[in-house]
């Protein structure tokens, strides 16, 4: 009783908590670095809120989780050896990030009349992920560096979905809602241009950052 270690069982094979902290320690790293996603989740805060910007933020951490699960299982591998793939990953996903770039930078202040805008819904945030090879890579990575947690695929699968897919979803909150309380900050049209601008630059950092690796 007193001797017994807390654990999770996952199928057949036992993983202590202590086990599990590294993983833990790198997701929440991996996840909560700012990036492309992380701009994405303080803007959408600053221009819609926390609660219009939960589609987003789902289907970023959904997209990150299924990505994970599926290196895991086999499909990071496929992709890591075919750079032609890569690339036409890269190319798509660069294109859209300068598209949401291009529109932030364009946007303007909430308070201003006009037609309402929308936020990214879930699908634009799955998608996003999908297509973010660097994304591939940290997840081929982690299954790489923490396949010994698993009993097979399917189970280090369902481990590293999990735990990327909470990280993510906890990281992006914390950005989103920096982004929404910035907001209440602004107080001019020009304040607001300079912010979208900013944020506008920062997406595109990540993307020359992507193709610099």
């Amino acid at each position: 009783m007193g001797g017994t270690r807390n654990s999770v069982s996952f199928g057949i094979k036992t993983v202590t908590f202590l086990d599990l902290m590294p993983l833990a320690v790198f997701v929440i790293v991996a996840t909560i670095t700012p990036g492309g996603a992380t701009t994405l989740a303080t803007a959408s805060g600053a221009h819609f809120g926390f609660r219009r910007s939960l589609p987003l933020l789902t289907g970023i951490a959904a997209g990150l989780a299924s990505m994970a699960a599926s290196a895991a299982a086999g499909l990071g591998g496929v992709i890591a050896a075919l750079p032609s793939l890569q690339l036409a990953m890269k190319a798509v996903g660069s294109l859209y990030l300068v598209w949401l770039a291009w529109k932030i930078a364009r946007s303007a202040s909430p308070r201003q009349p006009g037609p309402a805008a929308e936020p990214i819904g879930f699908i634009g945030g799955v998608w996003l992920l999908w297509h973010n090879p660097k994304g591939w890579a940290m997840t081929l990575g982690a299954a790489a560096s923490f396949a010994t947690l698993g009993n097979g695929p399917f189970q280090l699968g369902a481990l590293l979905g999990t735990g990327f897919g909470l990280a993510a979803l906890l990281s992006l909150s914390i950005w989103c809602i920096a982004g929404s309380m910035l907001a209440r900050l602004l107080r001019s049209d020009g304040q607001w241009r300079l912010l979208n601008r900013l944020l506008a630059l920062m997406l595109i950092a990540s993307i020359v950052t992507m193709w610099l690796e």
